[in-house]
């Protein structure tokens, strides 16, 4: 499932810089996560880097988007073709 980010998001950016796949973003009021881009992190690290790195704990799965695994895999291989996961 792609993550969300909830409106506890002050904006501070820490997320976007650590996001591998380029899924956040500023918006309007709140950081927003491109749910097309966002693989929870599979392909890079055991758990998401935007829930670990967000000290307001915004970053929280999307209830919305919910995938399995292989999904989020193909995610990855489409978004980064020729690069093999790192967490497989």
């Amino acid at each position: 499932m792609a993550y969300m980010i909830t409106e506890d998001c002050v904006m501070c950016g820490n997320c976007e810089q650590h996001c591998p796949n380029e899924a956040i973003s500023e918006g309007e009021d709140t950081n927003i996560i491109d749910p097309e881009k966002c693989t929870e992190c599979v392909g890079f690290f055991e758990v998401s880097k935007c829930s670990v790195i967000c000290s307001q704990e915004a970053c929280v799965p999307d209830p919305d988007r919910q995938e399995s695994r292989d999904a989020l895999l193909e995610k990855f291989s489409r978004l980064h073709p020729g690069k093999t996961p790192e967490n497989i």
